[in-house]
Order: structure tokens, then sequence, then C-alpha cells
């Protein structure tokens, strides 16, 4: 298994190699070069096993026996899920009216990406003790990520986590999960600037080959490779959760709704699709619609601006991840997908050509649209939001976060022939001003309720300072400290280089 870049302007890189990497040297984003497919046996194996024992299944899928021993991948992964609250990792709650929701958020920060990142931070370890080298981790985020990206790595002495968060546009226990961890190797910015915004000076120093290369530079966004891989069982669970049964001829269908912000998510469904899972897929955003754009008419272009909304995670303009799914759409055409970024790139927008909008594009209904054969899209208001999480409530006595609240809104709107999931990609608690908008009472767990009380540290980022060259600074002066300490303990000999 090899991972080619979606440009093409990059050699082909195995596991390791795309791991340790954020962008690919042209600019694109790796991808297996061949998409595994399953058949109707395998299905019905998996189909009885807990959660952790599909990410170990899919992983090996991904990652060769003679890069990581399975005995080894398998204890990776239970090390990864063993600060998780919940007994079974992640857990559907079945409420009224066909609302299936599965909750992805029983880990330490409460959030999906504890699930991926968790798993990447062990595979990451993994290679860098064996070759006794360091890492510097760029992570931009817009709510969630940054959290659950120091969690996987905090304390390791072999990596070091430079975090970039958009100064007052998180929520305030977003924010005090990053900045009240206290540790040498753990590095929050927080940036008067917004999600796009903060994305910028993390590219700039990624384009800087030399750079990059020279300091070990690798990205823990859904950029990364691994965590995309470690998503694509939430599909496969939500699926044997919620099909009816697997002895009918076809599989039935299951349709599963994501809320998305940077399109990680949506893409690892877009995987699990084309490895044979009977799935349909609705991708659901807030007011910042790029994405409903793209599948209702091809408009992959930037609004005049960033909304705020409650769904704050999901405050983003330029969702990456778009790019994978266009070079699946595409039959892996990686030169189309260059031509169409590049385009992209100068001029923030972009029609995509007919005959790859007719892959993922049907007939629009209201505020939302379906593709059969591939994904459909929906947007929500803050209003739209609101009115979900209302009436879960009340039907259920059951809080949904305003991300989560997306993809009620959908199901509540849209009538189902077919049996459907949601899924949570947080957990209420950490939605305190969202859930007092709706009129209900947060119920915040003590692990929460104690982050005001802690110690905070940050370095703040003002608008007009170049932030690219204070993060550069700091990543010297942190590989230099790092690499005195490692000549004084570390044996004679050693190590060969990080596959890149």
């Amino acid at each position: 298994m090899e991972y080619a870049s979606t440009r093409g302007g990059t050699r082909a890189v195995d596991f390791e190699g795309a791991l340790f990497s954020g962008y690919a040297p042209d600019g694109g984003l790796f991808m297996p070069q061949r998409i595994p497919s399953l058949d109707r046996d395998t299905l019905h194996r998996w189909s009885s096993l807990f959660y952790p024992e599909l990410v170990k299944e899919l992983c090996s899928l991904f990652i060769p026996a003679k890069l990581v021993p399975r005995n080894v991948l398998d204890e990776l992964i239970d090390r990864a899920f063993s600060r998780f609250r919940h007994k079974n990792v992640v857990h559907l709650s079945r409420l009224k009216d066909g609302l299936n929701i599965l909750e992805l958020w029983h880990g330490v920060t409460y959030a999906f990406k504890d699930l991926s990142l968790s798993c990447t931070g062990q595979f990451l370890q993994y290679f860098l003790e064996k070759k006794q080298k360091h890492v510097n981790i760029l992570v931009g985020t817009s709510g969630d990520t940054g959290s659950s990206a120091i969690e996987s790595v905090r304390g390791q002495k072999n990596m070091d986590i430079f975090v970039l968060l958009p100064k007052g546009l998180c929520t305030q226990i977003q924010e005090l999960q990053m900045t009240t961890v206290i540790e040498d190797n753990v590095h929050v910015f927080a940036a008067h600037g917004n999600s796009d915004e903060i994305d910028e000076p993390i590219k700039e120093l990624f384009a800087d080959v030399d750079f990059a290369g020279k300091y070990n530079l690798m990205s823990l966004n859904s950029v990364n490779w691994s965590r995309i891989m470690v998503q694509i069982a939430h599909y496969f669970y939500a699926y044997f959760q919620c099909a009816p049964s697997l002895d009918t001829n076809p599989l039935p269908m299951v349709e599963i709704v994501v809320p998305t912000g940077g399109g990680g998510n949506i893409t690892a469904g877009c995987i699990a699709q084309k490895m044979g899972l009977p799935i349909q897929l609705v991708t659901v955003v807030n007011s910042n619609d790029i994405i409903h754009r793209t599948v209702q008419n091809g408009d992959f272009s930037l609004a005049e601006s960033v909304k705020a909304t409650l769904a704050s995670a999901m405050d983003i303009q330029e969702p990456y991840n778009v790019e994978r799914i266009l070079w699946l759409l595409s039959g892996s055409d990686s030169h189309l997908i260059k031509t169409l970024m590049e385009q992209f790139n100068i001029s923030k927008r972009l029609k995509l050509p007919e005959d790859l909008h007719r892959k993922v594009s049907s007939s629009l209904t209201q505020h939302c649209v379906f593709l059969s054969e591939t994904l459909g899209s929906c947007s929500a208001s803050d209003q739209d939001i609101v009115g979900a999480m209302r009436r879960c409530w009340e039907e259920n006595q059951y809080l949904l976060c305003p991300h989560s609240a997306v993809a009620a809104h959908y199901h509540y709107s849209q009538p189902h022939s077919i049996p459907r999931c949601c899924l949570a990609p947080a957990s209420a608690a950490k939605f305190q001003d969202a859930l007092l908008r709706a009129g209900l009472v947060p119920q915040i767990p003590p692990e929460i309720t104690a982050l005001t009380a802690m110690e905070t540290r940050s370095t703040c980022l003002e608008r007009g300072q170049d932030w690219a060259q204070v993060l550069r600074s700091q990543i010297e002066a942190v590989t230099q400290h790092w690499e005195a300490h490692a000549s004084q303990s570390a044996p004679q000999g050693g190590g060969g280089s990080l596959g890149r």
C-alpha cells in the first residue's frame, strides 16, 4: 500500500511517509493509490465486531505488517482507546422519530477527534521511538482539533506541538482545554484572526520545503492521512448498528449524516463507500456553506467572509479535504485536480467541470440536495440549530451539541425511507452558550468545570505580526534544545531518517 498526492507531482510514499507529512510537497494531499474492496463475506464477519476491533481491521488494510506488525498495531490501538470513558468507546443512542445518534465524543476532550488523534499519536510515537527522532507538529484549530491533538502527544519527548487557535472564536471550554495543558512539549498560540487566517502561516511553513524538512514539520489536522483512515471505522460501525439485516440481497442501505467543517470525516465516508459499504452520505454544514454550494451547483468559491455561528468548529471557508473527495470522484485524475486547485488557490473561486459536477449533483429540494450515487448536502442556520436542539430535548431529554444539531435538523426536515444515522462530533457539555440560547440547562461534567480554576499558558499573536516568523523562531529554538538534550543522553550510532 503506497500513497500518492492528489496533484500527482510527488513520488509515492509508504504509510510512514504519509504519517509524517502535512501537505504533499506539490501542495496536494496524500491518498492511498488503491482503495481496498470488501466482499459480502468480510462485511458479514465484521458486523459483530466492537468499534476498536473495526479500527484494527481497517487500519491493517492500509498499514502493511512489514511496517507495523499486526500484534503491535493492535496494542497501539488498544492503548489509544484506554482513556475513553465509554466501555465500547463509541455509543449509539436510539431516540424518537427514528433519530439515531452515534456518539463519537467519549474521549478525553469530549470530541470525536479524540478517536483518530489518539491512534495517530500512538503511531507517531512507535516510529519515533524506533528511530530516536523528533518532529514538530503544526495544528490550526477552529475548536476541537487543537485540544485533541494536544492530548494525543502531551508529555511525549519525541514530539513538540504548536497549536494556533482563533482567539475568542472557540468556546471558553475549548480554549481552556488547550491553554491549561502545561507541558514542555506543548506550545499554544492565541491568534487575533479567524480559522482560515490561522491556516495561512501553517501553509507557508509547509510550503518552505527546506525548512519543513530540516525541522521535521508535520500536521495533525485532517490533512494527515492517518486521521482519515481511522475515521473510516465510524461508517462501518454506524452501518452495522443501523442496518436491519445483512441477510438480504442486495445488502440494505443506511443513510449517514455527517456534520462537516474541514471535510475530513466526510472524506472517510466517501472512502468507506468506495470500499463497498452500502451507505448514502449527507454532508451537513452551517451558514458557512461552501461544501453545500459545491454539491448543489458546482460552486467551490469563497464567500465574502466567515460567518460566526453556534456550530463554531464548522466555521470554515476552505474545507481542504474537498480536494480528496474530488480526486476520488474524478477517478484519481491528479492532472485535473492539480489544475482545479491551482486555479482555486489563485482566485479563491472555482466552478467544477460539468462532468465532475454530474458525479456529485442531483435535484435540489428546498435547502437540501441529495446525490443518489455519492453524497447529499444540507445547510442549517443558527435558528435551525436552536430548533433542533430544543426539539431533541423536548422529545428525548437528550442534549445535542450545536454541531450534532445540524445533523438533527436535516433529520427532522427530511423524510427518510431507509435507516438513518447522525454522527455526533462533540458533547453538548462543551457548548454552554448554545444550550442557554436554546433555553436549555447545561449538564457540565466535573472535569470540564475544573478547567476554569486551572493555570493557563499561551502566546498572543496580534494582527500585523508576522505569524509565520514567530512560529519559525520558536520551532528553531525548540529543535535546538531537543538536539542538545538528545546528543547528551543518546547512545552513539543510530537511527536512519524518518520516512517523509
